[in-house]
């Protein structure tokens, strides 16, 4: 006989009341976390991850069968979302539009996390003002092989190219192995503008600690050095913002620190129970970051004296598309990371000869965005064997296509 379900929960959050399903659901095995564990977090830090993604239009990243299996995406806000859920109406460069989720208190937080949301990704922009963000995000991105004391170098060049423009930058963990920089900025300049800026930040960046640092858009050019990853401020990019729990088996947490945390910390130390405690001792290291926007013309100037980016050469075949500069292969396309690892396992089998000649930045294992979920791409920078070692192209070991099916409609997502 099949055991009935636990009893819903019903929270009264401030008046306002929100029904928790299956509450007594483990989330995270390895610290013991349930559902309902994770609705409590929220509850107590929800000063702090309001300050992030309140009032902000936000993408829900939903593991209805947990950790272990793969999120997928829903931009449209569900249609029976209660009355306390206000709503607003994004435009995509595509065409396409969808009415998404803007929570303002804490009853939202809790309601989100019962739809099986682990982390918050809202946009850069608040609800009244859809098309002029009021924030610029540096994304601090390793390639495999650095290590954080590298990134924490290249955080501090970046503190310091932000302020020799008059901007203020607000470092947190990204919940993984990168570091996020927030920077309030006065919404007054439209995405094009603000990508550009985070570009010419990238570059500034590069220039100022080469080899540490990257604003190379191509993985495959980066090295092992840190990507400062300028493309986080296009329009129809999401980041987990503070205070949201990223899907780890020790439940880590997007963490807000001030700057002179950066240099004696590590990611690891931040996961649900230590920010409980750490929250409730001393409160949110960005406290006073809306009182912080500051001007993009400092760096605006800076793109300008930098001049246009370097394009990456274009096929000859007429098709337009990009021509790497590198000798890669690509190995596979999957539905799941665990698919992708295992297509990569194999292709080394096959070509034990060349392995031991890859650097962990030859190899790409990357998370794709498809129309609804992530899909893995597979590839193998060849650039440390010797060319007449290097295997061909062959047949991909795994080939998903992550838009088989998809109807594409007019409007709507």
């Amino acid at each position: 006989m099949t055991p009935s379900k636990t009893p819903a929960e019903i929270l009264d959050i401030d008046g306002e009341e929100v029904r928790i399903s299956s509450p007594d659901k483990v989330v995270f095995p390895e610290p013991g976390l349930t559902k309902l564990d994770l609705v409590h977090y929220y509850l107590a830090v929800a000063d702090g991850a309001l300050r992030g993604a309140g009032g902000r239009p936000m993408v829900l990243k939903r593991f209805p069968k947990g950790i272990d299996s793969e999120p997928f995406f829903q931009k449209r806000v569900p249609e029976n979302h209660p009355p306390f859920i206000d709503t607003a109406t994004l435009h995509y460069a595509s065409g396409t539009s969808a009415e998404e989720a803007v929570i303002r208190d804490a009853a939202g937080l809790a309601w989100v996390v019962n739809l099986g949301c682990l982390d918050l990704n809202p946009h850069p922009v608040r609800a009244e003002d859809l098309e002029h963000p009021d924030e610029l995000r540096v994304d601090l991105d390793p390639m495999p092989g650095v290590d954080w004391s590298q990134i924490v170098d290249v955080a501090y060049v970046a503190q310091e190219v932000l302020g020799d423009v008059g901007l203020v930058g607000w470092p947190k963990t990204s919940g993984s192995r990168g570091l996020h920089i927030l920077v309030r900025i006065a919404p007054q300049w439209s995405y094009r503008d603000v990508r550009l800026a985070a570009e010419a930040l990238a570059r500034e960046v590069e220039n100022r600690a080469p080899g540490l640092a990257t604003a190379r858009w191509w993985k495959e050019e980066r090295g092992e050095s840190v990507f400062v990853d300028f493309n986080q401020n296009a329009k129809d990019r999401t980041v987990a913002s503070a205070y949201s729990i990223r899907p780890l088996p020790d439940a880590r947490v997007s963490t807000p620190l001030a700057w002179g945390e950066v240099r004696t910390i590590r990611p690891e130390q931040f996961t649900v129970p230590t920010v409980l405690k750490r929250f409730a001792e001393v409160g949110d290291a960005h406290k006073g970051i809306d009182g912080a926007a500051g001007s993009l013309d400092g760096l605006l100037a800076l793109a300008k004296e930098l001049g246009p980016a370097e394009k990456a050469p274009r096929a000859g075949n007429g098709s337009g598309r990009r021509q790497s500069v590198m000798p890669l292969v690509e190995v596979a396309r999957t539905r799941t990371k665990p698919e992708a690892l295992a297509a990569l396992e194999e292709w080394k089998s096959r070509h034990a000869a060349v392995v031991t000649s890859l650097s962990p930045a030859d190899v790409m294992v990357d998370g794709m965005r498809g129309s609804s979920s992530l899909w893995y791409r597979v590839r193998v920078n060849l650039q440390h064997v010797p060319e007449a070692e290097r295997p061909a192209q062959e047949e991909l070991i795994a080939d998903y296509d992550p838009w088989a099916g998809k109807e594409w409609a007019a409007a709507g997502d």
